[in-house]
């Protein structure tokens, strides 16, 4: 079959830059999955983006869709005709249905008699004809939450469309998208070319706009061209390094066309102002890259990208310098302004911003905070009184003049104010790692009394909203509760806490005057427990080792975490299949013969058989050798010593009959494998492991 390069293209007026690249991938995405699904053979699909346009160039696409066989069972041969051998209705409905006549079925033999079938091939449809429908279900399907029309037409998009091409090979698909007639007109860069440029084939399209218009139509290339474009000027112009921020370089990628780097400069004076604020008002407002010298200090230089190439950049510099000069005045003065109060004084202010309706204000979790933050870091070895002292300041700077502008700042404002104010190191450090983990995979707390803040802030908010019946639900949690337990749940563990999840919400819930549900501690704790299913399966551990020790429901999560790291490390081990299968069994005789009314109390002398003597002893020393491990945690150890059970316990199912007809035997040895279980469930429930088939 023939083959031909495809190209689609959408020209627009400038797109949300932070859409821009989501865009992207998933208009190339939908008509990828369009052409799977029709069956159409296609190589390499590549996406192009810049400000003003969207486009897709698919290579090798085949010119149709393969011929299909069909066949359509009618009804059986012998409903099909009548004595006489004629066609009965049954046979002619089914023909007609089809537009064919009774002599152009065939029959079909199978196992539960003959039928009549028809049998053709369909041919496929030309790809020119489905390209339109294609392109059309995947501009439906992208991720627009808002999309808007523009003059007389009915056509809605992200933002108004002005010119179309689409080709297949060197021909148009003049079939209409977007509302307009494609062509093979695109148009170049807005001032260096604004005119209409011809793309002969799919092939030349980034060539034509690179060559001609003055446009980097891929987005991958612009990116890196701009990332080494920042970094040479820094290197070149000031000896420092730019510091380039991934999230900002897509913004600023997706602003650009034909992307130019230049380097300004700002007032040294501006310097005294933290590096944080700055880099804030330049990054957020202006989209500048800022530079550091060799050892990290911050220089009085910023690098803006240009989207074109001027013949008086100085010019152009000057107009940046102007604009980003007021901005940092303002990061200055509101500086110098919130130093002059310090941030006890504050307190009071927190007191009318509410934090929920039914709990209270910002000041009323802050008391709240203080008081379990207190307990907490008594619990981990902390001082108390400063983890009290961190609590009650820790909202106070989102009443500050520059965190009310530029509110990505709170908690880091709030260490400077707190060490301009002369309050204890660990007290300031902590007013800006009570947010961290800000993400999945940000830094720790590094302060025991920043742990003891960070814990109580998020458990505070999980127990207060579950005590009042406000879970997340689906995709709903505005108060991010399903990060603030994969939060605490990384700083126990990471941070080797000795915290119990049950005492710690026991300890939250009795600052509470105003829950409604009943027993919150245990159903948050229930919930953050659930957490772990996702933290372990990034790590690549199974759901069964976490639901083996989920089944235990230990509340200690650094405990937890050394229990599936034990089973995880066991599960290895050659003997687990048949441990596992053991367990299980075991499980299945004892849950069938009274569970947990058995007891564990084995009497020497019912011990009949050799191999329930043996299994006996074994069961013996391995307690004796794994209870003191299991006291120390040691949990690797004592399944790895566990694990030399599987030959006794084997031998033991294959020589021994466990429900005896006497009742006094058949006990004890359903004691002895009480025994052998209950030295498994201190680690975790073996049996919900894959067995040996």
């Amino acid at each position: 079959m023939a083959t031909q390069d495809f190209l689609v293209e959408l020209g627009t007026e400038e797109l949300p830059p932070k859409a821009l690249k989501p865009l992207s991938d998933a208009f190339s995405a939908g008509i990828a999955k369009g052409l799977e699904d029709a069956g159409i053979a296609f190589g390499k699909v590549e996406s192009f983006a810049a400000p003003r346009r969207l486009a897709v160039r698919v290579r090798d696409l085949a010119d149709a869709q393969p011929d299909k066989s069909v066949e359509k069972r009618g009804p059986a041969v012998k409903a099909a005709f009548d004595d006489a051998g004629n066609p009965t209705r049954a046979l002619t409905g089914f023909a007609t249905s089809l537009g064919v006549t009774p002599d152009q079925l065939d029959t079909l033999e199978t196992d539960k008699g003959a039928w009549v079938v028809y049998r053709t091939v369909e041919k496929g449809r030309p790809t020119v004809e489905l390209m339109p429908e294609l392109v059309d279900q995947s501009l439906a399907g992208l991720p627009i939450p808002k999309r808007m029309r523009w003059g007389a037409h009915r056509t809605e998009f992200v933002r108004p469309v002005h010119w179309a091409i689409m080709l297949f090979g060197n021909k148009v698909i003049d079939a209409p998208i977007m509302g307009l007639t494609p062509g093979n007109k695109t148009r170049g860069h807005r001032f260096h070319c604004p005119k209409s440029l011809i793309v002969p084939t799919p092939s030349d399209y980034e060539v034509v706009l690179k060559q001609e218009g003055y446009v980097i139509a891929d987005f991958a290339e612009r990116r890196e061209q701009i990332r080494a474009g920042v970094s040479a000027l820094a290197e070149k112009e000031a000896g420092g390094k730019a510091v380039i921020d991934e999230d900002l370089l897509d913004e600023v990628t997706a602003l650009n066309e034909w992307p130019v780097p230049l380097i300004g400069r700002f007032e040294e004076r501006f310097l005294d102002v933290p590096a944080e604020a700055l880099i804030s008002s330049m990054k957020e407002h202006q989209k500048y890259f800022h530079v550091v010298a060799g050892n990290g200090d911050m220089l009085p230089l910023f690098i803006t990208v240009a989207n074109l190439e001027s013949k008086d950049p100085g010019q152009v510099v000057s107009g940046n310098e102007k604009v980003i000069r007021p901005r940092l005045a303002d990061a200055a003065f509101f500086y110098e302004t919130d130093r002059k109060t310090r941030l006890e004084d504050r307190i009071e202010q927190l007191k009318p911003i509410v934090f929920q309706d039914k709990l209270g204000s910002i000041y009323d979790k802050s008391v709240r905070v203080a008081a379990l933050a207190k307990k907490i870091a008594d619990a981990i070895g902390s001082d108390p009184a400063l983890a009290e002292r961190a609590a009650m300041l820790a909202k106070t700077d989102l009443v500050t003049e520059m965190v009310l502008e530029f509110t990505d700042l709170q908690g880091i404002m709030g260490q400077y104010y707190a060490t301009n104010d002369g309050e204890p190191e660990d007290v300031a450090k902590a007013l800006n790692e009570q947010y961290m983990p800000r993400f999945a995979g940000d830094d720790l707390p590094t302060t025991l009394t920043g742990c003891a803040v960070a814990i109580a802030d998020r458990l505070d908010s999980l127990v207060g909203l579950f005590g009042i019946n406000q879970p997340p639900s689906g995709t709903r949690d505005p108060f991010a509760l399903r990060r603030a337990s994969l939060g605490v749940l990384r700083i126990i563990i990471e941070r080797e806490l000795p915290l119990d999840l049950q005492t710690c919400c026991q300890w939250a819930e009795e600052n509470f005057t105003v829950l409604t549900e009943q027993d919150t501690a245990a159903t948050v704790v229930d919930y953050m427990l659930e957490r772990f299913r996702a933290h372990y399966e990034e790590q690549g551990i199974g759901a069964e080792v976490y639901l083996a020790v989920h089944a235990r429901r230990p509340t200690k999560p650094l405990d937890f975490d050394r229990r599936v790291k034990a089973v995880e490390a066991f599960r290895q081990l050659p003997e687990a299949l048949a441990l596992a299968g053991a367990n299980k069994r075991v499980s299945n005789i004892l849950t069938k013969q009274g569970g947990d009314a058995i007891g564990e109390r084995v009497d020497k002398g019912l011990l009949q058989d050799q191999a329930e003597q043996a299994l006996a002893e074994q069961i013996s020393q391995q307690a004796d050798t794994v209870l003191p491990l299991f006291e120390q945690g040691d949990y690797a150890a004592a399944l790895t010593s566990l694990a030399s059970l599987r030959e006794p316990v084997d031998t033991f199912f294959d020589e021994v009959m466990v429900m005896a007809e006497d009742e006094a035997i058949r006990n004890n040895r359903l004691a002895m494998l009480n025994q052998l279980r209950n030295l498994f469930l201190r680690v975790a429930d073996i049996s919900l492991l894959p067995t040996a088939s």
